[in-house]
């Protein structure tokens, strides 16, 4: 067992990542070096004792693993799992179960469901249950996946959403989730006080209307100032605690299961005897029965016939001879039961659905009756009227709201003891069980309840109750309770939930202005956030009615912003996502302790998700998706960068990966050529940018397209330079920032320059994405240099990156070229086209002009006509082919004649070579200055003991080489002799005539360009090659430049050897 364990011990360290720098969340946090010496001392794991701050004992890490306020190395994130002291900690039933029966079984059941079942009919009214609940149903089983993959702190959903998909999703996601909450909160209390003033204390309003037609705004102002009460008194409630919201909601579930039992009981009591509640029928029309006792026209009372109050609403007076309405006089009376019960056969008529617009009567669709001619005035008799328009995709719009609880248990999850565990059992079970109920009530209370009973919203035919309270047993008062306290509790539920959703979000600091909302009190409750969201709920309470703030629906005198129901749906629909997305990118960190999931399960969420999103109200859905949008905007361009190990960086990659193996089977065409740049960077001293506007010149010239790789090179080992390459990169990035250069920085360290900048130009970048050009600037004090470095890297960079058939960029003067912020107005960009470079030269200054500096910038092309050339037909044959690439410039053919070489080129040329012979016979002589000193150090050092006789022999282990006196003075005068030779030589030499032809195009060329485009703001020029032998490297920079002398901003140009410009669409 003892091998065992050690095998074990090294499994351990060598998978489990850490870094050099202790972390508050390392094993060793509370012990000290000494400690951890005295540990060790005596042990068999001396081996490992130098990594032993990174990777820790497999004890000690056992030890920690049982309590998260202390993860391993390899878990970075600041989201660590907080067990706060005092904290209740919840079970499944407790915490999540409750939770969702009270949100779920909410006002829809009791004020709503009886009226959709009567309007839709039985089996459309299942299909929206079902519909709905299918899509919650797999929103949990995704949501098991996600909240089992791992500890689930703090927020719930959001949490869930923002670890799955990133910052960006997860902050917009659970911002609008958390509006729809508080808003749901506000529907539950205005739910409440509508119950309250409505069916169980009338006589309490505040406001009463004097005439009839102020009813309605009497009503609402009393909602608003019991509304803001009620909303005091819940927001004190969980202010005070979560487990007395808890006690609480024991017995607000009690009195909701009561009054779904009494539901159940009353629909087996239909059978035995079914409960008297008459409705009365005018010819079919239903008639509101508030007004009147007896359901007859005229009685007989000792044989004298007399008119009730029926007959005084239809007629103008009490009298027999009264004018009274025309259907009211051709049609009779009937009274019907309204709950006739289980077995009448109801259950067939209520099968089909009855849509129909606003203001339409409620009939009995198999009562006789005879028409009226005049019916411009049934508005005002007292019939039972469809108060909106309806249809099947307004129904699902108004039932999904009844669904929309699932993520109370989620949103508490910091208060749950084992979140993995209670939110995937307790939500899928308070699913199950309320779809169950639901889908058993949509048909039995159509196989129950009369047809015109089931289509009055408000229950006007059976004396202003509860539609579904004249079925329940033993009496209606049950339901009337049940569902006041179901919204008594929903609303509680809203209000613990949301504010610690906002908290979740605000700890986070993702949204900057939020984070104020992330302190509470010691025990951790969210006191900011209860403030904030009490406040957006007392918004929806005050402009909840006003029906020119937004389109809103009424429930029962109760006005739901529909809105809600799409941040709710949108919070769905990426739950959903977030576990398709981890479950197709199979990463490593994917194992849910649920295995009852499948990908495309997510994927059939989503889309019913998106489907119910536009099915009930699709100008909502846009506007909810704007709304995330704009916070997801917000979050990416103002918020904290994190990095959580999303699904979407994951996704991110194995889309790049794709993409970058088919790039690299097929080159890229001609018509998607664009300069994809190799940056060659030169650093300072102090490891910073030396040439930041080379930097912006790469932003003017990509506009943010295409690869861009800026690189450097430090001369070292990386052993030793690992630390000033980090730093570097870090500086380069910070100079990309500013500069806004948008690509990837790579810093090498290399034996020497030569070798590192070859070896980016060779492997930089990775499959199909590699650079195709190389940008540098033009080594301007290469004569000044103390030795030949800077310029002989310079050539053999030009070597390689035509080689490599790579184009080459060389910027002079590039400090004096514009930065990203200045504007150049008028002036020119000119080309100097002087052979033919695959159209390079022509494309650059096009993806200039697209960038604001050089927008105003005219283009300009030049090319040079020889004495044998048609200049004139040049001129037409280059304004042709401008005008095919799609290209405006101006053409102009510059003659160069022949002429006789001056004697200043010859000059030229002269002191060109005599300079560079001499920097040859220098550099000879310095080196041998420098081997002459390292001989002379070696013998007075190691050989001066052996020319003393008297001093003593003192043992040298060290090779070394032995000099005598003689030896010395003929090294040192064969070494003098030489430069003094070669320095007469200086003054024979005869100019190489292939270096005076060179030097005169050079001349030449320089004369017409600088008095051509002296005045331009960049000139472009084609960039000759370097010599094919490395002895005329010095010349060759000597050409060059003289060819830009004059020029302030130039831009040599050398082509890759493929055509980048085509006339082709």
């Amino acid at each position: 067992s003892h091998k065992y364990s050690r095998g074990v011990f090294f499994l351990l360290v060598c998978c489990l990542p850490g870094d050099v720098t202790p972390r508050e969340s390392s094993p060793f946090i509370n012990n000290t070096d000494q400690d951890q010496e005295n540990y060790y001392d005596g042990k068999n794991m001396a081996l490992f004792e130098e990594e032993i701050e990174s990777n820790p004992m497999v004890s000690s890490l056992l030890n920690k693993l049982a309590n998260y306020t202390n993860l391993t190395q390899g878990v970075t994130e600041h989201e660590e799992y907080e067990n706060e002291e005092g904290s209740p900690q919840m079970g499944t039933f407790i915490g999540v179960y409750l939770p969702c029966m009270q949100n779920i079984l909410g006002v829809i059941l009791f004020l709503r469901l009886t009226w959709i079942v009567g309007t839709a009919g039985i089996l459309e009214s299942f299909a929206i249950v079902v519909m709905c609940c299918t899509c919650t149903m797999l929103t949990a089983i995704s949501m098991s996946a996600i909240a089992t993959n791992g500890v689930v702190p703090a927020g719930g959903s959001y949490y869930m959403i923002s670890r799955s998909l990133g910052p960006e999703f997860g902050g917009a996601v659970g911002l609008c989730f958390y509006l729809g909450t508080t808003f749901a909160g506000s529907m539950y209390i205005l739910g409440t006080i509508e119950i309250l003033l409505t069916y169980i204390v009338p006589n309490a309003a505040v406001f009463v209307a004097e005439k009839k037609e102020g009813e309605a705004e009497a009503m609402l102002n009393n909602m608003r100032v019991y509304g803001t009460c009620c909303l005091a008194l819940m927001a004190l409630v969980v202010f005070v605690g979560v487990k007395y919201v808890n006690k609480l909601a024991l017995v607000f579930l009690a009195c909701v299961v009561l009054s779904i039992m009494a539901i159940y009981a009353g629909v087996i009591k239909t059978v035995i005897e079914p409960p008297d509640f008459p409705i009365c029928l005018l010819g079919n029309r239903s008639l509101q029965n508030h007004n009147f006792e007896k359901c007859v026209k005229t009685e007989v009372i000792k044989n004298v016939t007399y008119t009730t109050k029926l007959w005084e609403l239809f007629c103008d007076s009490r009298h027999l001879n009264a004018t009274c309405d025309e259907y009211f006089t051709l049609n009779n009376v009937t009274e019907i039961q309204g709950i006739p019960g289980l077995l009448s056969g109801v259950i067939k008529d209520n099968m089909w659905g009855d849509y129909g617009p606003s203001g339409m009567l409620v009939e009995k669709k198999r009562q006789s009756s005879v028409p009226a001619q005049d019916n411009s005035r049934d508005i005002y008799m007292p019939y039972v009227f469809n108060d909106i328009s309806t249809f099947f995709t307004l129904l699902v719009g108004i039932y999904f709201p009844s669904v929309t609880g699932i993520m109370a248990g989620s949103n508490r999850s910091g208060d749950l003891r084992d979140a993995q565990r209670s939110i995937p059992f307790g939500t899928i079970l308070a699913i199950a069980t309320t779809s169950f109920i639901y889908m058993t009530c949509v048909v039995l209370f159509g196989a129950c309840i009369e047809g015109v009973v089931l289509r009055d919203k408000f229950g006007d035919s059976v004396k202003k109750n509860l539609v579904i309270g004249t079925l329940a047993w033993p009496s209606p008062w049950v339901i009337v309770i049940g569902s006041f306290f179901s919204c008594c509790g929903a609303g509680l539920q809203s209000l613990t939930g949301a504010p610690r959703l906002l908290q979740a979000i605000a700890r986070d600091g993702i949204v900057p202005f939020l984070q104020v909302f992330g302190h509470g009190k010691a025990n951790g409750e969210p006191t900011w956030a209860l403030l904030m969201t009490a406040g957006i709920c007392e918004i929806g309470i005050l402009i909840a009615s006003l029906d020119a703030v937004a389109p809103i629906l009424s429930i029962n005198g109760m006005f739901y912003p529909v809105s809600c129901v799409q941040f709710f749906l949108m919070c769905y629909l990426f739950v959903n996502l977030a576990c398709a997305v981890q479950t197709l990118l199979r990463t490593p960190n994917w194992r849910p302790r649920f295995k009852f999931y499948h990908w495309t399960l997510s994927f059939l969420g989503m889309s019913l998700c998106v489907s119910l999103m536009f099915i009930s109200s699709w100008y909502y859905a846009l506007v909810a998706m704007s709304i995330a949008g704009c916070i997801y905007k917000y979050i990416e361009y103002r918020g904290a960068e994190k990095e959580w190990g999303d699904g979407i960086r994951g996704l991110s990659l194995n889309a790049a990966r794709y993409a970058l193996i088919r790039l690299e089977e097929v080159q890229p065409h001609t018509k998607n050529w664009r300069p994809q740049l190799l940056v060659l960077l030169k650093l300072d001293s102090d490891l910073g940018v030396k040439h930041p506007r080379l930097l912006s010149f790469t932003t003017q010239l990509k506009a943010g397209k295409g690869l861009t790789i800026v690189s450097s090179v430090l001369e070292g080992t990386y052993m030793t330079l690992g630390a000033e390459a980090k730093s570097a990169e870090q500086n380069v990035k910070s100079a990309m920032h500013a500069e806004r250069t948008k690509g990837f920085c790579h810093v090498v360290v290399s034996s020497n320059l030569r070798d590192g900048f070859s070896h980016l130009i060779q492997s930089a970048g990775l499959g199909g994405m590699k650079h195709n050009a190389v940008l540098m600037a033009w080594p301007g004090a290469w004569k000044q240099a103390e030795d030949s470095y800077p310029w002989k890297n310079f050539i053999e960079t030009v070597r390689e990156t035509t080689s490599a058939h790579q184009a080459l960029l060389v910027a002079k003067n590039i400090d004096k070229f514009p930065s990203s912020e200045d504007r150049l107005g008028e002036g020119t960009i000119d080309v100097w086209w002087i052979v033919h470079d695959g159209g390079l030269l022509m494309l650059l200054p096009f993806l200039l002009r697209q960038h604001k500096v050089w927008r105003k910038c005219k283009m300009r092309i030049f090319t040079v006509a020889q004495m044998d050339d048609n200049s004139i037909q040049m001129k037409k044959d280059l304004q042709m082919f401008l005008y095919h690439l799609r290209l405006n410039a101006v053409v102009e053919v510059v003659e160069m004649h022949d002429s006789d070489i001056a004697a200043f080129t010859y000059e030229k040329t002269l002191v060109m070579e005599q300079r560079s012979q001499m920097l040859k016979q220098m550099q000879l002589s310095r080196n041998e200055r420098e081997r002459e000193a390292q001989l002379i150090t070696k013998l007075g050092t190691k050989s001066h003991g052996n020319l003393n006789d008297n001093a003593p022999a003192t043992p040298d282990h060290r090779v070394h080489m032995t000099w005598t006196k003689d030896k010395l003075i003929t090294e040192r005068n064969r070494n003098r002799s030489e430069p003094n030779v070669g320095v007469k030589d200086l003054f024979n030499m005869k100019p190489n005539q292939s270096n005076v032809r060179r030097m005169h195009t050079a001349v030449k060329l320089n004369e017409v360009v600088v008095n051509k485009s002296q005045g331009a703001q960049l000139v472009l020029l084609n960039m000759p090659g370097p010599p094919k032998t490395k002895g005329g490297d010095e010349n060759y920079m000597e050409f060059l430049e003289v060819l830009m002398d004059g020029l302030d901003r130039v831009l040599l140009v050398r082509g890759g050897g493929r055509e980048v410009i085509t006339i082709y669409s």
